[in-house]
């Protein structure tokens, strides 16, 4: 199939976990669509991630409904199993996925109804545009990040293995599940490491023999509609390696890694950091412990048989780098060679030139539905919910999203009938005495 003038009702721009939802749900409307992917299925899941990664909910979890992973239920999942398991979701349903093809440019028609798209393989006219190009599109490094030529600084996403990394201590910004994981693998290959640790939630891996996982999901924090204030961008600290573990930066300091507060600036070789590394943690702790009251409740009201854990509420004695936090550090001094940006995602939607975006560039819509009419918005954190931006959420807002297309087919057809009976009136009235044989 050819893609230059190509006419289809709704274009899909990106294969990974929104796109491949998203095309699901279409296609059990009957809704003609195609889905773009510029790379492969999953892409970000294969390149985009470090070697060792796994998801971070089990695979019971973190899938989709209409197929399960070949893999125990309480596993995690692999970054390249997760990958095969959406190439494996693409086959199975027969979805219409084009991959190697690059959306340049969406723009909204001004002599008729939907959009022209230019792609590198042509241009596309569609009635609607799905953006399913997820929250991690752009990796963000903050102004403050050090000019050192000396220094190896590299984001989280272009991290893969420690022995990418020179010899030497290393930096770590940002102490959420990238983060954390991260600095953890760094230091069990013998690396000295230093975690600059921000605002967190860090909930248990398991209580009470369920995943956390499980228990967002029966206490409905993963259904909450808006974040709570002030915490609208605060980070899960969390771990599915070597089989799940809870998040304990104590633990992580006792076994030699230095925690520091929020990293602040960089001056002549030498970083400062925030007075604020007890403060964050001990929020952490917090949340941790409401998390754990808030099972037992829930345990207790319904009559569950869980096995109790007094030791979850059990905390290790506060390491040095916490009674004494370092305000700030020599780099040099301390050896440290490389700095790995642990500290999120912007998105680009360059490509997508139509009037629904904030004087920020923040999409402006409501559960994806775009202020523009036609465009939708599918994979961003709270796009309807807390969990929106997971595996499994992704899914549930995909189906909101067809829902709302496959109506709004229904209205346009209603339009269509009338233009057809409109321009029928309009055609020239043929007699009905005829005039063959006359004389």
């Amino acid at each position: 199939m050819t893609l230059n003038n190509l006419e289809i009702d709704t274009l899909v721009v990106g294969a990974g976990q929104a796109g491949v939802a998203m095309s699901e749900h279409l296609s059990k409307l009957g809704v003609p669509h195609l889905v773009l992917e510029r790379k492969r299925i999953a892409e970000a899941w294969r390149t985009g991630r470090w070697d060792s990664l796994v998801a971070n909910g089990p695979v019971w979890h973190d899938r989709f409904p209409g197929l399960e992973f070949n893999l125990d239920a309480d596993a995690f999942a692999g970054k390249d199993q997760v990958a095969d398991y959406f190439e494996q979701y693409v086959r199975k349903y027969n979805l219409p996925v084009r991959t190697g093809i690059e959306v340049k440019k969406v723009l909204r028609n001004s002599d008729r109804p939907g959009f022209t798209i230019e792609t590198d393989e042509g241009v596309i006219r569609a009635n609607r545009v799905v953006a399913a190009t997820g929250p991690f599109q752009k990796p963000v490094i903050p102004a403050i990040a050090p000019k050192d030529s000396n220094l190896h600084q590299i984001h989280s996403a272009a991290y893969y293995n420690p022995e990418q990394l020179p010899e030497g201590a290393v930096l770590v910004v940002g102490a959420g599940s990238s983060g954390v994981q991260i600095a953890e693998e760094l230091m069990r290959a013998g690396r000295h490491v230093y975690l600059s640790v921000g605002a967190h939630d860090r909930p248990p891996r398991a209580y009470r023999n369920r995943d956390f996982c499980w228990w967002l999901g029966v206490l409905g924090e993963w259904d909450a509609e808006i974040a709570k204030p002030g915490r609208e961008h605060v980070t899960i600290a969390v771990s599915g390696a070597r089989g799940g573990h809870t998040v304990d930066f104590r633990a992580l300091a006792h076994q030699g890694m230095t925690l520091v507060g929020l990293t602040q600036s960089f001056e002549n070789g030498v970083a400062r950091f925030q007075d604020n590394l007890v403060e964050n943690i001990n929020r952490g702790d917090e949340n941790y412990l409401a998390l754990l009251d808030a099972a037992d409740a829930y345990i207790e009201r319904n009559g569950l048989d869980l096995p109790e854990e007094p030791e979850a509420r059990k905390r290790l004695a506060d390491p040095e780098c916490m009674r004494n936090p370092l305000q700030q550090l020599d780099l040099a001094k301390a050896g440290v060679t490389s700095i790995i940006w642990a500290t999120g995602y912007g998105v680009d939607f360059s490509w997508l030139q139509v009037d629904t975006f904030d004087a920020n560039g923040k999409p402006q819509h409501q559960r994806g539905v775009a202020r523009e009419p036609g465009v939708y918005f599918l994979g961003l954190p709270w796009l309807s919910r807390r969990g929106s931006s997971f595996i499994w959420g992704v899914w549930h807002d995909a189906k909101h999203v067809a829902g709302h297309i496959a109506t709004q087919r229904t209205y346009a057809a209603y339009r269509d009938r009338e233009q057809r009976a409109a321009d029928e009136q309009q055609q020239p009235k043929i007699s009905n005495v005829s005039t063959l044989g006359a004389h």
